[in-house]
């Protein structure tokens, strides 16, 4: 006896999968599975990476910079990407097309290129302070690298189009008419942003926020080119944990560690917003 056509139409589904799902788990679940095994196994059975991981002062250092950073360049980064995300949502398209595709194309340039470019521009000598002083705002040049401000403008500078693509997307799905209502009805320009526009871009904001500081999370070129030792990041760490002590270990207790982290704050997003859709249609 045949099948019904949705059984049939099932079974040919989980078919069709059947290739992506073996490419996740060998590119994916395996990896992580290693590493696991790895983290509780190298030198000796057991959690004592882990013990030696939260146990030092300087490991949890490393943490609390990695997460301070990573919230920091994601702040940031929605500052300064959201009125860019406005200006290109009401332009002309033919403007506005130009605008984007700029910014799309310095996603595309190397990222150790950009990264050596704002070496070049933040170091004592470089463009930024020799302009400054030059127009006398300052009389000595700032300390912009090997510090948390070299970090940030780094990374801002490589975050921006990841937070301005989902912006793009929750701003043009706005109806102008709303504001247009808004002020009609008295509200300032300061009033309408605060009661209309932000809650309304919301889903942009969360959705490129979590990638920002997610990917911030992981970051290890522009951290170590811009950044000094006092603000090492997790991916530093897990590099000389493991190219210099050789304690495979260790590092692999860390990149799990981060791992998980970066898998909850993911689960939660996909909650919030499960979670708002169920609101909205009730």
């Amino acid at each position: 006896m045949q099948g019904t056509p949705l059984r049939r139409g099932s079974m040919a589904g989980s078919g069709g999968a059947l290739p992506a799902l073996t490419l996740v788990g060998l590119f994916f679940v395996v990896p992580v599975v290693a590493l696991l095994l790895r983290s509780v196994t190298d030198p000796e059975p057991g959690l004592q990476n882990y013990a030696a991981l939260f146990g030092s002062g300087t490991y949890v250092r490393v943490f609390l910079n990695t997460f301070l950073v990573a919230a920091v360049v994601t702040a940031v980064t929605i500052v300064v990407a959201f009125p860019v995300a406005w200006m290109l949502a009401i332009m002309p398209p033919a403007l506005g097309s130009i605008v984007f595709g700029i910014i799309i194309l310095s996603m595309w340039t190397n990222l150790l290129t950009r990264t050596y470019a704002w070496m070049v521009l933040l170091q004592r000598t470089g463009v930024i302070n020799r302009t400054l002083m030059g127009l006398g705002i300052i009389h000595e040049p700032l300390p912009l690298i090997n510090n948390l401000a070299g970090v940030t403008i780094g990374m801002v500078y490589i975050m921006l189009p990841f937070m301005i693509l989902p912006l793009i997307g929750a701003l043009r799905a706005i109806d102008p008419m709303t504001l247009r209502a808004a002020a009609l009805c008295g509200a300032s320009p300061f009033q309408a942003f605060g009661r209309i526009l932000l809650p309304l871009s919301l889903p942009g904001i969360a959705a490129g926020g979590l990638m920002v500081f997610v990917m911030s999370l992981g970051y290890f070129v522009t951290p170590a080119l811009l950044g000094g030792t006092s603000n090492m990041m997790l991916a530093e760490m897990i590099a000389q944990t493991v190219q210099s002590l050789l304690n495979w270990g260790l590092g692999s207790a860390a990149a799990f560690v981060l791992l998980i982290v970066t898998m909850a704050l993911y689960a939660l997003q996909l909650r919030m917003v499960g979670a708002r859709r169920l609101a909205g249609g009730l």
